[in-house]
């Protein structure tokens, strides 16, 4: 049976591009048989064109789509600078390709795909052939791919899967359409397998032309046999025909040393992220980009098109990948590459023998006191005793740890244990709440997860991957109850293993990002590049062996031991920086006679709010204080001046950075308030918004200028007054983002620079300013702006506590609007009063001479748009816009 396809009422269709063949088949199931295939060729446009294409793609839809699926890859194709041929089939039985009558199992639908490229010239071609392929087409592709192992020169899939391990049940979704009382009615007697499969789709679903496209080629039963035989060929265990096929194949891509690229819908209740992870280790050298917000149609829910042809760019048009010419340039520009390496565990190694304090737990009831110490000599064995015990229960270098314990001396000897033996630590921090810790998990998909007791009882409820070993010393039982390989309370062999090693190339650590600009991304460190952070940190605040530590903000912890200081973390929860008290942290100091502070913005306000509870001998310990750091949003002159009170002699430091490269810059209070005075004096680019002062040491900092779209072009510079996106070079920079190729890809843009996504610029000092995100860029009528030195400018007002300043109306012609935190607080959510709208008009004017459209007052910037003390400019956007256009609203 033959349907007759209509391409141009197809949208986003060329009806150009479609095509039919008459292919003589050599499948078992109707070996001589010649069927029609319908499919999707833009080679036609692109020689109308005059363009030759690089090389083919081959793409392969699955079940229950057809060629269509394909579309915006067959668009992308045309292009003058990276030309590629795309050809995309329907199988047989599937989409606008004949029904032949016959059972197509996968063995046949893999010979079929081979007997279509032989026909139609394709097996000839001395161009390069890549694969591209979803759902069942991934299994049908690969297995073409083996067969055709000398025109094969990379293969890319999206979601799909080429294994299921039998002891493992399917996928609900997929066990409920193989149930006999369902398969042939929800497959075939009606649309339900189809109708189910594009509703999949995100961010609103399928237009209805286009939902009306995809069902076009599966209107009646007949149609649809196809669909019911693709989901009877599951290969869900041994006893099923296709199985042995699928090993076959499964095993065979092992050995199929080509490029890879995969693009995953991480949402997808079918090809689930276990089915990706598993693709990871039969082509370890697959380069990943993992969509968070998509499903199963993950074409339809995002843009796969560019960084598909971005990647074959990278592959076949350059003589030298991106990859290898930004790690070059980054060589380069840091000096990694001669740089001499000291390993994070050296100083352990160094101090087995002193019984000098190294780390101090305060008590987690009492604020006051201590609750367990260890001497360097301690932590060294205790280091041995866990990286033994992780080696013998199977752990190796390269294997990712996630570690569930709270910051103290628990946490220290797991982090400096793993680096020890080189399996790769996974830190996500809980205050990304069970949501945000499942998506980085499921992301990062660590081997083994050390956690305390809450920690397993999540791991096993939310499914969290890896094998579960428990941190409590005491309840073992319990904790092997929750499923448990083993606790902490196991390992006992302190002796010291000579035969540890570690590459300073090797990944060391993934850090998660705290997700206030987005889905929380992994960030891959090397062992040489979490060295050299340390580095940063000790030349740059002079942080010598003996210092006494207090770790207020969590990364700063991981470094005390590496740094030779003796290191502790006052009473607070680590999640939530505003539980920290001004007692909590006096009597942390006094514990260790701390000379060196580390604390969060959100920390450093409530320690302030609280000063009236320190103590005397809390006051004497924070004087003998001699610098405090504070990381994360900048801290205002007056809250600078309250936290100067509080430390009278030290010298209080706002590093910027982010954690990709922590840090990047460094100023000192004294340092803002001369950069400020400058301002006054009229010097280019001084006091226009935030001074964070110089490069830290061995980092070097550029400015990518905005264009008039606001976006940054390609040439750097370190001119005054220019504003542009912040790019780091420094050789404590990650490496790279986890799984996510395409961002990895924009970040390093410029080889051997890492694009921050901050925007600002530098003074005639050399000072660099932060303006803002560029995310926050506002295009508007009066040009490109930035927010930040509008909404400094704003809170100079009297009755105005706190500002946002966003872009409302469409780019190019938006207008700039503030929404501002009251003192006192608002009545309640809107257009501020006359009064105060005109005050804050008329000083953002002086100010920065950016004339605002609008101001709008709320009581409080609510937590879900900001993270901690960020403002989540993006939706409280989205609020301003519905409340100026007469919407009700509500501020969310």
């Amino acid at each position: 049976m033959n349907l007759k396809p209509h391409p141009e009422s197809w949208p986003g269709v060329d009806a150009r591009w479609s095509k039919t063949l008459r292919v003589t088949s050599t499948a078992a199931v109707d070996a001589g048989a010649t069927h029609t295939w319908h499919f999707l060729d833009n080679l036609s446009v692109l020689q109308e064109q005059g363009i030759e294409p690089v090389g083919t793609i081959l793409a392969v839809h699955g079940n229950p789509t057809w060629s269509y699926l394909w579309r915006s890859v067959l668009s992308a194709g045309i292009n003058a600078e990276n030309p590629w041929r795309v050809v995309a089939v329907d199988q047989l039985n599937m989409g606008y390709s004949e029904r032949t009558g016959s059972n197509r199992r996968l063995a046949d639908r893999v010979k079929d795909l081979g007997d279509f490229t032989a026909a139609l010239g394709l097996n000839q071609t001395e161009l390069p052939v890549v694969t591209l392929a979803h759902d069942w087409g991934g299994l049908i592709s690969l297995g073409w791919a083996l067969d055709h192992r000398d025109l094969v020169k990379a293969v890319t899939l999206t979601n799909t899967a080429v294994f299921h391990d039998g002891a493992e049940k399917i996928p609900a979704a997929l066990q409920l359409a193989l149930n006999p009382a369902i398969h042939g009615w929800g497959t075939q007697k009606t649309s339900t397998f189809l109708d189910v499969t594009l509703h999949l789709a995100q961010k609103g679903g399928l237009s209805k032309q286009v939902y009306k496209t995809y069902s076009a080629p599966y209107k009646t039963t007949e149609l649809r046999e196809g669909i019911r035989q693709f989901v009877a060929d599951i290969p869900a265990g041994p006893a099923t025909e296709s199985y042995a096929d699928m090993v076959r194949i499964a095993e065979g891509i092992k050995n199929l040393d080509v490029p890879a690229f995969f693009q995953w819908g991480t949402k997808d209740p079918v090809f689930q992220r276990r089915y990706m992870a598993d693709l990871q280790k039969r082509l370890p050298q697959a380069d990943v980009h993992r969509y968070e917000k998509a499903s199963h149609l993950v074409m339809e829910d995002e843009d796969i098109a560019t960084p598909l042809f971005d990647w074959l760019e990278e592959r076949f048009l350059w003589k030298q990948t991106g990859r290898q010419a930004h790690e070059k340039a980054r060589l380069e520009l840091s000096g990694s590459a001669s740089s001499v390496f000291r390993p994070m565990v050296s100083e352990l190694a160094d101090r087995a023998d002193d019984s000098s304090l190294a780390v101090v737990d305060m008590d987690s009831k009492d604020e006051t006191k201590i609750a367990a110490t260890l001497t360097w000599a301690e932590l060294a064995a205790d280091v041995n005793r866990v990286a033994n015990g992780l080696t013998a229960l199977g752990v190796k270098a390269g294997d990712r740890v996630n570690l569930m314990v709270p910051p103290g001396a628990k946490l220290t000897t797991l982090i400096y244990a793993c680096l020890k033996i080189g399996a790769v630590i996974v830190v996500a921090d809980t205050g990304l709440g069970l949501k945000g810790l499942t998506r980085a998990l499921k992301g990062a998909r660590p081997d083994y997860i050390v956690g305390i007791r809450g920690a397993l009882v999540a791991a096993k409820s939310m499914g969290w991957p890896g094998k579960l070993i428990g941190a409590e010393t005491s309840m073992a039982a319990a904790q092997k109850k929750l499923g448990a390989i083993a606790t902490l309370a196991d390992f006992t062999d302190t002796s010291e293993n000579t035969s540890y090693t570690v590459n300073p190339e090797d990944d060391a650590a993934v850090l998660y990002t705290s997700g206030s600009t987005g889905p929380a991304k992994g960030v891959v460190y090397t062992q040489r590049q979490i060295a050299a952070m340390r580095d940063a940190i000790k030349n740059t605040y002079k942080l010598a062996a003996g210092s006494g530590l207090v770790a207020g903000f969590a990364p700063f912890a991981l470094l005390g031991p590496a740094l030779g200081a003796t290191s502790v973390t006052p009473k607070m929860d680590v999640t939530k920086p505003k539980t920290l008290t001004a007692s909590a942290l006096g009597a942390a100091a006094a514990a260790i006679d701390a000379t060196t502070v580390f604390a969060s913005p959100a920390a450093m306000m409530n320690i302030v709010k609280t000063v009236g509870e320190l103590n005397h001998e809390q006051k004497l310990a924070l004087a003998k204080v001699q610098t405090l750091l504070s990381a994360g949003a900048p801290l205002a002159v007056p809250l600078l001046k309250a936290v100067q009170t509080l430390v009278p002699n030290a010298s209080i430091h706002t590093p910027y950075g982010m954690t990709e490269a922590l840090p990047v810059t460094d100023v000192s209070f004294e340092e803002i308030q001369q950069a400020l005075a400058d301002g006054e004096r009229g010097m280019v680019g001084a006091a226009d918004g935030v001074c964070v002062g110089l490069p830290v040491f061995a980092a070097q900092v550029r400015i990518a200028p905005l264009d008039e779209t606001g976006q940054p072009v390609a040439e750097t510079s370190q001119e005054p007054g220019v504003t542009g996106e912040i790019v780091v070079a420094a050789p404590h920079v990650k490496d790279r983002y986890d799984t996510l190729w395409a961002t990895e890809r924009i970040s390093t843009s410029t080889p051997g620079w890492h694009h921050t996504g901050d925007v600002g610029h530098f003074d005639e000092a050399g000072r660099l300013w932060v303006e803002g995100r560029l995310a926050h860029v506002m295009v508007t009528g009066q040009g490109v702006l930035t927010p930040v030195a509008a909404e400094q400018a704003a809170e100079l007002v009297p009755d105005v506590r706190r500002a946002a300043v966003v872009a409302v109306g469409p780019v190019g012609s938006a207008v700039p609007v503030a929404v501002v935190e009251t003192d006192p607080l608002a009545k309640k959510a809107g257009p501020a009063s006359s009064s105060l709208s005109r005050k804050v008009r008329q000083k953002v004017a002086e100010q920065t001479g950016i004339e605002l459209a609008a101001v709008l007052a709320v009581r409080e910037h609510p937590t879900d748009i900001r993270h901690n003390s960020k403002i989540d400019r993006p939706l409280l956007a989205q609020w301003a816009n519905k409340v100026l256009s007469g919407q009700k609203a509500k501020v969310k």
